[in-house]
């Protein structure tokens, strides 16, 4: 679609207005758009999208002066809760035990349960909780922190054991 302002360039901004119940639309290209004032409307509030995530981890370690870094990208985890935007895939990995509250606080969980949603079968919600808990295990594990372990350890029993009673 072609900017509505200029008819030159292809439109790349999109504006809806509703004044007194009545709605407009209007297209436009960057350039139009920012001389018309519709360029990066939060460049005055002070914070940027990362900023925002960022604000969501936490940042203690950052405070201890750990300096974990991720063998793939470099990035420490200080970076990441400074910048809100983690370095690589293998970051996830790197700082999981640091991302995962945060992670459960923006998603309500720990999994990834794609496009399924309310179509999903109990059992694939059941595999991806037993792996959920089942990396939480083995990350408990490493802290040594074995209480926990166990608690995890017959949760993911339970939960295997209904599987093969309901099959």
């Amino acid at each position: 679609m072609l900017c509505q302002n200029c008819n030159k360039r292809e439109a790349t901004t999109h504006v809806k207005k509703i004044i007194n119940a009545e709605e407009s639309e209007l297209h436009l290209c960057s350039e139009c758009a920012a001389k018309l004032g519709y360029g990066n409307l939060f460049h005055n509030f002070g914070f940027s999208l990362g900023d925002i995530f960022g604000s969501f981890l936490n940042n203690s370690s950052a405070l201890l002066g750990d300096e974990l870094r991720c063998e793939k990208c470099g990035s420490s985890f200080n970076d990441i809760a400074h910048s809100g935007k983690v370095g690589c895939a293998n970051c996830y990995k790197t700082f999981y035990d640091r991302l995962l509250p945060s992670l459960q606080r923006i998603h309500g969980k720990t999994f990834h349960s794609g496009k399924m949603g309310s179509l999903a079968s109990a059992e694939a919600i059941k595999e991806n909780k037993v792996e959920d808990l089942k990396s939480q295990l083995d990350a408990a594990v490493k802290e040594q922190n074995f209480e926990l372990a166990a608690t995890l350890r017959d949760e993911i029993k339970d939960i295997e054991k209904e599987s093969e009673n309901n099959a």
